[in-house]
């Protein structure tokens, strides 16, 4: 592995703007790459995923090696985790010589299981009640590795076959997800901006566990159908596809920032029926208007996002249990909000992309023990409805490890027909 002084620089410099966990590290990493154009793209995919992968795995890497500088931690990183030589990292070590000299020195204190896992102490806390410590490290160690590029096939526009077709033409390794009907698989992460495939809205990046929130909501042409937190839009317009652009979907979200990032993807999907709406919170007053009108609402809450530590694993130091704690406080005001709008015998759906209990089974739990006019359905039963064959349980519950795709929970429940 050959890296250059501009690489190292670059990677360093970029880590250390990242490492306060002020703001989201892909969004420090594009502002970085705005103000340093002179990086060509082979630099930019060195610098992005060396600093990915260096989040992923930073807390044994200090624990074993004591690093604690963004220099320091690529040496650690690319003498433990690449195995690159020291003699050929030399070059590289400035005036971290004399440090960098103990780095294939094993430490002879063991690690302990959070950072096996790589995950927080609060975090493995959280988890102990519920797993059992290989489970945990099991866990740790799936989101460690990074995550596959997922797309979604717009069954309006085009099918499975002719995407996968068309990328096996074009040498792009590409092959049918093992659980959604529609999803596609990458082996590699082609740049998709200006692709055919892309631009024409025959496909949208998704990934798998996503999608298959979508087909426990299920929606019908002609339906009324809410999508309550719809950010930018990934789940409205594979619910859209659904329904065959007929009925009405609503967009709801309170950040004018995430529906933007909606219009140019419901451009290229050439759906009809989605409207997108702003809302001032969860209790605004277009909320209310709609009281027991809608057929299915889809509740994809605000989380700790910890189901996407593959792709985010910045998450691990931005969060911490006190937010966990609020943010389960902000779920239930959230679901109970929108099990208003759901109408006699409608259905309603609360997913996360995280795997706590905090904010999963105990905010259904207490939902359904305050609101008796609901019932829970078994998610297993409506997948297999959608002919997919997967029982997590009364629950989907989708982990890396197991299912190959972001950590997600679902519960589908529904409103009793009087």
């Amino acid at each position: 592995m050959k890296i250059t002084q501009g690489q190292f620089r670059a990677a360093a410099d970029a880590l250390a703007q990242i490492l306060p966990m002020t703001q989201p590290a892909d969004a420090v990493l594009s502002q970085y790459f705005r103000l340093n154009k002179q990086l060509g793209q082979e630099d930019r995919a060195f610098v992005a995923d060396t600093v990915f992968a260096i989040l992923r795995r930073r807390y044994g890497l200090e624990f074993h090696t004591g690093a604690d500088t963004p220099r320091r931690l690529l040496l650690a990183y690319f003498s433990r985790s690449e195995g690159v030589s020291l003699r050929q990292l030399e070059p590289l070590f400035g005036a971290d010589a004399e440090w960098a000299a103990a780095l294939k020195t094993p430490r002879e204190e063991a690690a302990p299981l959070a950072v096996n896992a790589e995950l927080p102490q609060w975090l493995v806390e959280m988890l102990a009640p519920e797993l059992t410590e290989e489970e945990i490290l099991e866990l740790g160690r799936a989101l460690q590795q990074p995550a596959p590029l997922d797309l979604r096939v717009n069954p309006l526009l085009s099918n499975r076959d002719e995407v996968l077709q068309t990328f096996a033409a074009e040498g792009i390794g590409a092959a049918a997800t093992p659980l959604s009907p529609l999803g596609v698989r990458l082996s590699g992460k082609p740049a998709l901006n200006r692709h055919p495939l892309f631009t024409s809205g025959k496909v949208e990046v998704q990934d798998e566990g996503s999608q298959l929130l979508c087909y426990l909501l299920a929606p019908k042409r002609r339906e009324m159908v809410v999508d309550f937190c719809a950010g930018a839009g990934g789940k409205t317009l594979a619910l859209g596809a659904m329904m065959q652009s007929a009925g009405r979907l609503y967009a709801f979200d309170i950040s004018e920032h995430r529906l933007s990032k909606l219009t140019p993807r419901l451009r290229r999907s050439q759906l009809s029926n989605v409207h997108p709406q702003l809302l001032d919170s969860e209790h605004d007053p277009r909320v209310r208007r709609l009281a027991r009108k809608i057929d299915r609402v889809l509740v994809d809450a605000p989380c700790s996002g910890f189901g996407t530590l593959r792709r985010n694993p910045d998450l691990k130091w931005r969060q911490s249990a006190q937010g966990i704690a609020e943010l389960s406080v902000k779920q239930r005001s959230i679901l109970a909000a929108a099990a208003t709008l759901v109408k006699p015998g409608g259905r309603l759906v609360y997913a996360t992309c995280s795997f706590l209990r905090m904010e999963n089974r105990d905010v259904v739990s207490d939902f359904l023990g305050s609101h008796p006019s609901f019932k829970l359905l078994p998610a297993a039963d409506v997948l297999r409805q959608q002919h997919i064959d997967l029982d997590t349980g009364e629950f989907l519950e989708l982990t890396p490890q197991r299912q190959g795709c972001d950590g997600f929970f679902a519960a589908v429940m529904e409103r009793n027909p009087v």
